[in-house]
């Protein structure tokens, strides 16, 4: 049995290399195929081939590639490369990659898969129309430059199969029309057309641009790791024959949810009918969209509903399907019905697929919970990073703000690898609109804008600027910034509050009495207390990167605006409104956040916010904001017990955090915007945070509750912070190391001491 590792390896296949920039112009052609009366607009699978002769295998053989709507790029039969990386067209990626390894002396086969989904595309997908491109790095690789001297055909085996998903659909293929083995080095393409040249390729910034304006991708290329699917739920196990004229079902359990392309291999049966199905849970009854998902691990009764490939085969030996999308699943169901002729499942297996991320972070303690909320969180912060972050990958696969924010500050705490959140930066500047406000989501083709998130990009930069060290960074990131805080200046009353601000005013998922669609209630002047906190805390945070007057002035107004506003002292609580008829976790978290609540008073008010259930209440989405206005109250010793959703996730067989806090009817059971505790076992917890831009400065203020014995360790710009804390003999023993060129504080009981680079040793009675 041949497994298809010539489509995928176990590893990584290739990575985007770092070259200086060849400014020189591009001479390669967008190509395409040749047809009369094709304006490339319509849904399309087409190969392109070259065949190049080397006198030896190169040390190096650098090129640049790109493709709309993506690529497949493979040298003598092996993948090598999967893209472009997600953009718009005045930011275009092209892939660098060294074909070198994969070259040989003499005869070198070069072919190219590229897809056009047109109207069936992800949501995130821009097109022009059906284009490839390769560009030498430097004249001796010129002669792959793609121009009519390339060959290409379309194979018309493919077509959509459609369904309600804005991250992808379903593929049909029919084995019987298509072309195998296109790939192969010694593939006969001699009946082959030659591509047609469509335009010019340019770089970003070229005089005569048209069409794209290519720039290089700035991350990695996506990890590929093989992934096997053993788990036989219902059904026969495999490989198995299914027999003639047979109808048969097989329902796989990968365990966990994962993104992963599917690589099915069969033999024989002539003209049976395939299908593959893909799903995150079972469902309790069929429809989608408020039905019920009860424990996750439960297949018995169950409705399956999922993204779904088709296909039928050709009966005959070694044929093989990997869909052109990843998908998302953790449960597979394989649909066969054979017609006169036996077939045979040789293997079904999967290959994970995502932005490389390496978990850095370590986190130690006799807790047996903390481990699994980790490991889960960091799962789904995982399946939510590709080539963008994602709010899910099931269902859109769109990077959001508000989410973003959060994935951001995982990568940072969990990680250290800061490109992805560089990138996200970069694209929300890239969506800002004339009037200044951002997209709500980037890229994306059709137009959505949530004004509130156009200020949690305020705050995803504020996080940058304190928690990585590039100042150019941000300082390039400025203009833009400023351009959001005019833009929120236009809906400001007399007194600063904002009132009916235009587009989505999402604030959290929130049930409470009045809340529209996620938006907070308004008061009889069109303003709410809710959106005016954001608004002020993203003035505090410009005035931080960007001081101004300005700023200054607009904090003050505020500042005395929403406490004579909103603050209700018969209840000693913030109102959602101006009537004082609407209380929220909300508006009195971004209080004590945006320091409106004197430190005296905190601890009041955030027993309140636990204790009130009157308060319309964060979904696990805003409990990112609550629980950090909670530690600032003084309550951080109580982490541990506000994670009652996050253990009722795990009760229920989630392996990633869903998006709603009502697990039973949440929509997606993968949102990365829970993954908030990978954050605060180590900010809140271990106590390590940034006390000056750049992480210049570190604070290291641990709030360890009843843990005892505790350690773990944390990327940071200069190196790792490590801490060490161990309860013995009435007395706690803190050994702290921190990275060269840094300094800061141990908080303790309200007390700080000074802390150096190197190791620190600390002995403070409990």
């Amino acid at each position: 049995m041949k497994l298809l590792y010539t489509l995928f390896s176990f590893t990584v296949l290739c990575s985007n290399l770092c070259f200086s920039q060849d400014n020189r112009p591009w001479n390669a052609q967008w190509i395409g195929l040749k047809a009369p009366f094709d304006n490339g607009k319509s849904y399309g699978v087409y190969y392109f081939r070259k065949a190049i002769d080397l006198p030896e295998k190169p040390g190096s053989f650098i090129i640049h590639a790109s493709a709309d709507n993506r690529y497949k790029l493979y040298i003598n039969g092996q993948l090598v490369n999967i893209g472009p990386a997600k953009g718009d067209f005045y930011n275009w990626n092209y892939e660098t990659i060294d074909l070198a390894p994969y070259l040989v002396k003499g005869r070198n086969s070069v072919a190219a898969i590229v897809w056009n989904e047109a109207e069936f595309r992800p949501e995130w997908q821009m097109t022009l129309r059906t284009a490839f491109i390769i560009q030498g790095h430097t004249p001796a690789e010129d002669i792959l430059n793609t121009n009519d001297s390339w060959k290409c055909v379309q194979d018309k085996a493919f077509s959509p199969l459609w369904g309600f998903f804005a991250a992808t659909n379903g593929e049909i293929v029919d084995m019987n029309k298509t072309i195998s083995n296109w790939q192969a080095k010694d593939f006969d393409d001699s009946a082959w057309p030659p591509a047609g040249s469509l335009f010019q390729g340019n770089l970003k910034g070229a005089g005569d641009g048209f069409g794209y304006m290519l720039v290089p991708s700035t991350i990695p290329a996506r990890e590929l790791t093989y992934q096997p699917i053993t788990v036989i739920r219902k059904g026969s196990s495999l490989p198995a024959t299914i027999p003639a004229n047979t109808t048969a079902t097989i329902l796989l359990d990968q365990t966990y949810e994962t993104n992963a392309f599917p690589t099915i291999h069969f033999s024989g049966g002539k003209d049976a009918g395939l299908s593959l199905s893909y799903a995150e849970a079972l469902y309790d009854h069929q429809e989608p969209y408020g039905s019920h998902k009860s424990n996750r691990n439960d297949v018995e009764g169950k409705d399956f509903f999922g993204v779904k490939d088709s296909l039928t085969s050709n009966g005959l030996q070694d044929q093989t399907f990997t869909p052109f999308n990843f998908r998302t699943f953790r449960y597979i169901k394989l649909a066969v019905h054979t017609k006169d002729a036996p077939l045979v499942i040789d293997s079904l297996y999967g290959t994970f697929t995502g932005y490389p991320f390496k978990q850095t972070a370590i986190f130690k303690s006799a807790d047996t919970t903390i481990p699994k909320i980790l490991d889960i969180g960091w799962r789904t912060a995982r399946l939510n990073a590709f080539e963008t972050y994602m709010d899910c990958p099931f269902y859109e696969q769109l990077q959001y703000i508000g989410d973003t924010r959060i994935q951001a500050m995982v990568s940072y705490y969990y990680s250290g690898d800061d490109r992805l959140a560089r990138h996200a930066l970069d694209l929300m500047d890239q969506s800002r609109l004339p009037e200044g406000v951002t997209l709500s989501r980037y890229p994306t083709h059709t137009t959505q804008v949530i004004s509130t998130f156009s200020l949690w990009y305020i705050g995803m930069l504020h996080d940058y600027y304190m928690y990585r060290h590039d100042n150019d960074f941000i300082k390039n990131k400025l203009p833009g910034m400023r351009g959001i805080l005019a833009f929120f200046a236009k809906y400001q009353l007399p007194d600063g509050s904002l009132a009916n601000t235009p587009y989505w005013n999402f604030v959290d998922w929130a049930s409470g009495k009045d809340w529209n669609g996620g938006a907070p209630p308004k008061g009889s002047d069109g303003s709410s207390a809710i959106v005016d906190l954001q608004l002020l805390w993203a003035y505090q945070w410009a005035a931080q990167m960007d001081p101004s007057p300005l700023y200054t002035q607009k904090i003050a107004q505020l500042t005395n605006t929403i406490k004579l506003k909103y603050w209700d002292a018969g209840k000693g609580l913030f109102a959602d409104t101006k009537e004082k008829d609407h209380f929220s976790q909300h508006a009195n978290s971004l209080a004590i956040l945006t320091g409106l609540v004197s430190k005296a008073a905190m601890p009041a008010l955030g027993k309140k916010l636990l204790a009130d259930n009157t308060l319309t209440q964060c979904s696990i989405y805003f409990k990112y904001y609550l629980h950090q206005a909670l530690v600032q109250a003084g309550l951080g010793d109580d982490y541990y017990n506000w994670l009652g959703i996050w253990k009722e996730n795990i009760a229920m067989g989630l392996t990633t955090w869903a998006e709603y806090s009502d697990v039973g009817y949440s929509r997606s059971d993968c949102h990365a915007w829970g993954s908030s505790p990978n954050i605060e076992f180590f900010r809140t917890v271990l106590g390590i945070d940034s006390d000056a831009p750049g992480f210049s400065k570190i604070k290291i203020e641990p709030h360890l509750g009843s843990l005892k014995n505790v350690s773990g360790e944390m990327p940071h710009p200069f190196g790792k912070i490590s801490v060490n804390y161990e309860f013995k003999g009435g007395q706690w023993n803190m050994e702290l190391q921190l990275p060269a060129n840094s300094s800061g504080n141990f908080i303790w009981k309200g007390k700080a001491y000074p802390i150096k680079a190197g190791n620190n040793k600390i002995r403070l009675q409990a």
